[in-house]
C-alpha cells in the first residue's frame, strides 16, 4: 500500500491515521504500562502507605504517579484536581515522548489562558490507583518481586477516591478549589463531593451517571471477555512475554468495542461513508472498509500505551459505581453534596446518556445552572467532553468564576 493510493481512496481526514498505523507497524510489547526503569518524564511519585479496601483486603505500600502545572498559592487555596477517564493518565498537558506514549489529553481546556488557567490555578492530576502509568496497579511489582497481575485486588471507585484523598493529604492540600473529571473521572468527582465535602469547594461532573446501569455493565462485560479470552492473556501472567506475544489482540478488540460506545453513528457515517482503505475492494476483493481500518488503528495504538490487567481492574471499578450504595439511595447521597456544582451531559452520548446527568442535576443543592444539566450538543458522542473544547471550557470557566 502506498500513501498516494490511500489519499485517493480514503477521505482526507483518515490519511493521518493510516500514516500513523504504518508508523505503529511492528510487534507490540506485552504491556504498554510504564515500568520501573523507564523514562520518568513529567511524572512525580508520592507514596501513601497501605490502603484498606472495601473488600476487606489491604493494598500495601501504594504509590501514586502525578503531574502538576502552575504554582500553589501561599494559602494553598488555588488547587484544582483533574481526574482522568478510563484510558487516560496523569499526562493532561505536554508532548508525547519516550516517557509519555501519548500527548496530553486536555490541552484545549487546561493550560495558560485556557478555561482552567494554569497562570491562575495550580492543577494537579494523578494517575488512578489500578492504572498503568506509574501508580500502583497490576503491572507494579508486589512484595515478592513479581508483577501483581491477576493477583491485584478488586477495586471500587470509592477505593480509588480513598487513595486520592490520601494522596492529597500527603502533598499538603486539604481543600481543592475544584475537582474536575469526565466519565470514570466524574465518578470519582461525585465520590469526592460525598465522601469529603469539606475538601471540595466546586465540582465538575462531565458525562457520567450516578450509578452504572445494567446496560452499561453489559457493554463493559463483553470488553472484559475479549481481554480474558485472548490465549496470550495467560490468566494475567504475561509480563515476561516477548514483543508480539502479549494479549494485544484481546486488548485491541476491547478498545475497538469501546470506541463504538464512545462515538456515534452520525459521526462514523459522515466521516467514513462506505469508502475503503486501499485499492482492494472489500466486497470479496481482500480490501477493508475505511471504518474498519480506523478501529484497527486505534486498537493497535492503544495496546502500546495500556495494560490488559489494568483495563480489567479499571472497567470493573466502573461497574462498581453507585453513589447510593449504603447511603439510602442516589437522591440521599446527592443531598450530601455541598460543593458548587457543574453537571454536563452530551446529547449524543450512547454510553452514559443524558438521563444520568439529569438525575444528578435534579438533586444538587448548589448547581451553577439550576436543576437541569448543561447539555453539550455534538456528533462526537461520549468523547465530546474531550473534543468540544470551546463548549466544555465555557461551562468550566463559568463554574470557576463563581
Amino acid at each position: 500500500m502506498d500513501w498516494q493510493t490511500i489519499s485517493e481512496t480514503v477521505p482526507a481526514s483518515i490519511v493521518p491515521e493510516a500514516r500513523a498505523a504504518h508508523q505503529l507497524a511492528g510487534r507490540a510489547p506485552a504491556t504498554g504500562a510504564w515500568r520501573e526503569g523507564d523514562p520518568v518524564g513529567d511524572r512525580r511519585f508520592e507514596r501513601i502507605g497501605d490502603l484498606a479496601l472495601e473488600s476487606g483486603q489491604t493494598l500495601p505500600d501504594v504509590r501514586i504517579a502525578y503531574e502538576s502545572w502552575g504554582e500553589l498559592s501561599p494559602t494553598r487555596d488555588n488547587a484544582i484536581l483533574v481526574l482522568h477517564a478510563l484510558t487516560g493518565d496523569s499526562h493532561v498537558l505536554g508532548p508525547a515522548g519516550p516517557a509519555h506514549p501519548s500527548p496530553g489529553w486536555w490541552p484545549g481546556v487546561v493550560g495558560p489562558g485556557r478555561a482552567i488557567d494554569t497562570d491562575r490555578w495550580f492543577v494537579i492530576a494523578p494517575n488512578v490507583l489500578g492504572g498503568c502509568q506509574g501508580s500502583t496497579g497490576p503491572s507494579s511489582l508486589a512484595s515478592d518481586g513479581v508483577e501483581w497481575g491477576a493477583r491485584f485486588p478488586f477495586l471500587t471507585i470509592r477505593d480509588q477516591v480513598a487513595a486520592q484523598l490520601a494522596f492529597a493529604r500527603s502533598v499538603g492540600i486539604d481543600r481543592f478549589a475544584a475537582v474536575v473529571g469526565g466519565s470514570m473521572g466524574a465518578m470519582h468527582v461525585l465520590e469526592w463531593a460525598i465522601t469529603a465535602p469539606d475538601a471540595v469547594e466546586r465540582i465538575a461532573v462531565l458525562a457520567a451517571p450516578p450509578a452504572t446501569t445494567a446496560d452499561q455493565i453489559a457493554l463493559n462485560s463483553v470488553q472484559l471477555e475479549a481481554v480474558r479470552s485472548d490465549p496470550a492473556f495467560r490468566g494475567g501472567a504475561y509480563y515476561d512475554a516477548p514483543d508480539g506475544d502479549g494479549p494485544t489482540r484481546g486488548l485491541s478488540l476491547a478498545r475497538r468495542m469501546a470506541m463504538l460506545n464512545y462515538r456515534t453513528p452520525a459521526e462514523l457515517n459522515h466521516r467514513f461513508e462506505r469508502s475503503w482503505q486501499s485499492g482492494l475492494d472489500p466486497l470479496g476483493g481482500g480490501g477493508r472498509f475505511a471504518v474498519e481500518s480506523y478501529l484497527d488503528f486505534h486498537g493497535n495504538k492503544f495496546t502500546r500505551r495500556f495494560d490488559a490487567n489494568s483495563y480489567l481492574v479499571l472497567t470493573e471499578a466502573m461497574n462498581s459505581h453507585d453513589i447510593g450504595r449504603g447511603r439510602g439511595g442516589v437522591a440521599a447521597a446527592l443531598g450530601r453534596i455541598t460543593a458548587r456544582s457543574l453537571v454536563l451531559g452530551i446529547d449524543s452520548d450512547r454510553y452514559f446518556p443524558l438521563e444520568g446527568q439529569r438525575e444528578i442535576a435534579r438533586h444538587l443543592r448548589r448547581s451553577s445552572h439550576g436543576s437541569e444539566p448543561v447539555v453539550l450538543r455534538s456528533d462526537y458522542g461520549h468523547d465530546a467532553f474531550l473534543i468540544e473544547d470551546e463548549a466544555v471550557g465555557e461551562a468550566l470557566a463559568h463554574l470557576l468564576a463563581e
